[in-house]
């Protein structure tokens, strides 16, 4: 299938590279991700250079592998390397089943392998599942706990006591802080230095930042400082993590399925749906992407 995609200018040696948003249907939606789908030669240096030329929380890079559907995948934001990254790999999902159609695919990723299966629904929108590595959940220190929420600028009776403070992993490090309003979650102005240093010393990819609606409806928001970028307006890692901690801690009995809003307090309104398994602890993330202009 011959695809829209814009492409960033390269020159004529240099890799295509698209732009996408993630877990929206419009472009001004979502979040946005740079998309190389063949970075085949590229350096370490060459690839972090294109990221941060983009400014997008992450962008993905792709190698194709022996098998058909398989991709070896790597994810740099405008500063560094990220073991994985959800909105970049739903974005590069789609781009593939733009050219190659919907399927079955493998992205081969430092965190591991992540299986995906992208469709097409009944409006034409391709969507990408994306079923995360073997999750887990850890406690965090009342220290730490202390520590990040003077960052935030939150105080302790500000947290919902029913989901406590734990750091998920399902591809990468975040740690879960469980907001008791809506407004609170609404009121984001922290200590960006203080924060990624905290972050960085912890293995910590972003804050999963909460909110419950309802038993199967969240907001949520992701200050992603270690990354450069003052807050990540829709996290696919951060979702299966979150899926994760909320299985772990029997907060959500499986099988569920999961509606994470996120990005509207940054004028990016996007939707995650993470589905958890009664037979499987991975988590799914699905969500939709389209093309942006440069």
């Amino acid at each position: 299938m011959t695809s829209d995609a814009v492409s960033a200018p390269t020159s004529a040696a240099g890799p295509e590279v698209l732009r996408y948003t993630a877990f929206a249907t419009e472009p001004t939606g979502g979040n946005p991700a740079g998309v190389v789908l063949d970075a085949s030669g590229l350096s370490d240096e060459r690839m972090l250079a294109i990221a941060a030329e983009l400014g997008y929380s992450e962008s993905a890079f792709l190698v194709p592998g022996a098998a058909e559907g398989a991709y070896t995948v790597r994810y740099f934001s405008p500063l560094a390397e990220v073991p994985f990254c959800g909105h970049a790999t739903v974005a590069s999902a789609v781009a593939l089943a733009e050219r190659h159609g919907p399927g079955a695919y493998v992205f081969v990723t430092r965190a591991g392998e992540v299986p995906i299966e992208v469709e097409k629904d009944a409006d034409g929108v391709l969507r990408a599942t994306l079923t995360s590595v073997e999750p887990h959940v850890e406690e965090i220190g009342e220290a730490d706990v202390a520590e990040v929420l003077a960052l935030l600028g939150w105080s302790a009776d500000e947290l919902d006591a029913s989901l406590p403070p734990r750091v998920a992993f399902a591809g990468a490090r975040h740690l879960v802080l469980a907001a008791a309003t809506r407004d609170r979650l609404a009121r984001l102005d922290y200590d960006f230095d203080g924060l990624a240093a905290f972050m960085t010393a912890r293995d910590l990819l972003t804050l999963q930042l909460v909110w419950r609606e309802s038993e199967h409806v969240f907001h949520v928001r992701d200050p992603f400082p270690v990354g450069g970028v003052v807050e990540d307006p829709a996290t696919g890692a951060a979702a299966a993590a979150f899926g994760a901690y909320l299985r772990e801690l029997a907060a959500v009995a499986a099988p569920a399925v999961l509606t994470l809003h996120q990005g509207e307090d940054l004028g990016r309104p996007g939707v995650l749906r993470v589905e958890l398994r009664e037979e499987d602890r991975r988590v799914r993330v699905s969500g939709a992407a389209v093309v942006i202009a440069g």
